[in-house]
């Protein structure tokens, strides 16, 4: 016992050696980040390294709201992407259910596409997407069309099915026998189960609308429905550049998402690790 007790100290060890160099090197761009967001312009641009804070954090974010109300930017970032997330997780998990646990005719083509659609670029499909919401819908400057075009997520379809197929038949064949109704199986059996893997895919589909640029770039014309991500794009301009805001935008819009992970990363491992077990 003694000897198998030292042996698992001994690889606890070798691993940790191993895997904290990989994580300072993945930490450290995102502190020097952090470290240019302190600095005004010129020093971020010294041809002395500088590994610690500086003092003009705040100046550089006084400078990025004057130039481009990222404030406002910011909230319309945050409600596009939480409403973004709850209704693309309410949609993919009844898409997943129906998929999961119904046969219909067709039933394997409509699987087919969805995954056909996954190898799809985005740059395939962002033109007519854009022609038919601004041009024949008219929706172009709204949130609506900030929000519904990329609510279908065939990742997320193909992850809740997963999820739903694992559950036992058996289980939902009894609450019929019982007399309960097919939307309240799967309110209130099915969605419950299935909790670890919605948080999974919530965190998936919130990091998604929080980083995207290109359809809000296309979509909004107007300054007040800039969301973050284009807000800070910008500020790069043909003859001045503002390093300093830039980076204080992008800890502004980083800070958000590292804080989520570290609150939802049980569950989010959780929801990945029943999703590859079947």
């Amino acid at each position: 016992m003694k000897s198998k007790s030292r042996s698992n100290l001994m690889r606890t060890i070798a691993l940790h050696a191993l895997l904290t160099p990989l994580a300072l090197i993945w930490l450290f761009p995102l502190w020097m980040m952090f470290i240019f967001s302190t600095m005004p312009d010129e020093g971020i641009f010294s041809p002395s390294i500088i590994l610690t804070p500086s003092t003009s954090f705040f100046a550089n974010v006084r400078n990025l709201q004057a130039d481009t109300n990222f404030l406002g930017a910011l909230t319309i970032s945050i409600g596009v992407a939480v409403i973004y997330t709850v209704l693309s997780v309410f949609l993919t998990s009844m898409a997943g259910w129906a998929l999961a646990r119904y046969r219909f005719v067709g039933q394997s083509l409509v699987i087919a596409i969805i995954l056909g659609t996954i190898t799809l670029p985005y740059s395939v499909v962002v033109i007519p997407q854009f022609i038919m919401v601004a041009k024949n819908f008219g929706l172009a400057n709204t949130w609506v069309a900030l929000i519904v075009p990329p609510l279908f997520n065939s990742l997320g379809v193909l992850f809740m099915r997963q999820a739903f197929s694992m559950m036992p038949g058996e289980l939902f064949d009894a609450a019929r026998v019982e007399g309960v109704k097919e939307w309240q199986i799967f309110l209130r059996i099915a969605l419950p189960l299935a909790r670890p893997t919605m948080a999974a895919l919530a965190i998936i589909l919130f990091l998604a609308s929080w980083n995207n640029y290109l359809w809000p770039l296309l979509i909004n014309s107007r300054p007040g429905m800039m969301t973050a991500p284009v807000a800070l794009g910008t500020l790069i301009g043909l003859t001045k550049v503002s390093w300093g805001g830039i980076m204080a935008g992008a800890v502004m819009l980083t800070a958000p998402i590292l804080v989520i992970f570290v609150l939802l990363q049980r569950h989010f491992i959780a929801g990945i690790a029943a999703g590859a077990i079947k």
